[in-house]
């Protein structure tokens, strides 16, 4: 029962996370600058990895190095750029769910890399969640743009290739879930910003509404999402945290119809009943098999059955050592008799 409820509280922590990333293409499309996505991704995650560097003062060591670089590329330094450029060219919503294809990728890459073969719920689950992302996506506010939507499709795969070899590779010793988000969101930063100025240049000139949205996408939106993320990824299955995507986009589209005034038709309800159904179903744990009952076992496991046991035997000496040959024993050995006999 405890158990049941840890995992329990560790899945509506980490569920946190994607209901924040929801809020990420309001937040870009109100308070940010326009077509500025690799500046934004490195405005996100560079001073948030700084910042938590700053509190956890930890550095990696050894193989962390090179492992932390690669997952922060595929968490931050690819994924980020990648969510930006569809945010900025599709409608909030639509960009959002296209994130919920994570659990068909995860589940493919996690029986290449993890040995988790995915079970037949597991890929009906994950049609699921799709079937909700396609009915919502055809049915969105704006026009389909194909960079946009190629974009939107190579985030989804970087970050399910993050969250596999996060639980590939686990952490090193003593290293907890902050540490392991410092080190990806600067790693991930710093592969962002060389690119972010080559390609659009010097940075924007910034008013009080964007470092207002920057703020909220460093702390809560990145340093503290991405910590819950991590820490629910050590904690549970990748498929199990992969199916909890879809609470970004439905997020996403909720804001988008209640802040940003998008339209919601009936058959993109529909698809969001689904996606959130694809949610809930992916957090279902089998439960175990029953034992055997106890009749069955040597029938069924002969080579359960536990060993005879042996009895060692003591020969003892009838009488207490006192032979004249043996005057010379301890007296000790005679009051050891009588217990040993016991």
């Amino acid at each position: 029962m405890k158990r049941t409820q840890s995992r329990m509280a560790t899945v509506a922590l980490t569920a946190l996370a994607p209901i924040s990333w929801g809020s990420t293409y309001a937040v870009t499309t109100e308070f940010l600058p326009a077509d500025r996505p690799l500046f934004t991704g490195m405005m996100r995650a560079l001073p948030a990895g700084l910042a938590l560097l700053l509190v956890t003062r930890r550095l990696p060591r050894g193989e962390w190095w090179w492992k932390a670089v690669v997952l922060g590329a595929l968490n931050i330094g690819a994924f980020f750029p990648l969510l930006f450029l569809a945010a900025y060219r599709l409608p909030g919503g639509m960009a959002a769910v296209i994130g919920s294809l994570g659990p068909l990728w995860v589940a493919g890459l996690a029986a290449l890399f993890l040995g988790e073969r995915p079970s037949l719920r597991t890929l009906l689950t994950g049609i699921a969640a799709a079937l909700g992302v396609s009915l919502v996506v055809l049915k969105a506010t704006g026009a389909l743009d194909t960079v946009g939507v190629i974009a939107g499709v190579a985030s989804s795969v970087s970050m399910a290739a993050g969250t596999v070899f996060t639980k590939r590779w686990g952490r090193p010793e003593g290293v907890g879930p902050l540490v392991m988000t410092g080190w990806q969101l600067t790693a991930g930063g710093l592969l962002i910003a060389p690119v972010a100025f080559l390609v659009e240049g010097a940075p924007p000139a910034l008013d009080g509404r964007n470092l207002a949205g920057y703020l909220y996408l460093a702390l809560v939106n990145t340093a503290v999402a991405y910590w819950l993320w991590f820490r629910g990824i050590g904690r549970l299955t990748a498929t199990s945290v992969t199916f909890l995507g879809p609470l970004s986009p439905l997020t996403a589209a909720v804001l988008g119809w209640a802040a940003l005034g998008q339209t919601l038709t009936p058959l993109q309800l529909t698809g969001m009943a689904i996606a959130f159904g694809a949610t809930l179903a992916g957090q279902y744990v089998p439960r175990t098999a029953k034992p055997a009952k106890p009749e069955l076992k040597a029938e069924l496991m002969p080579e359960l059955k536990a060993e005879p046991k042996v009895e060692r035997r003591v020969d003892l000496p009838a009488e207490p050592f006192t032979s004249t040959e043996r005057i010379g024993q301890k007296d000790s050995m005679d009051a050891m008799v009588p217990a040993v006999r016991r």
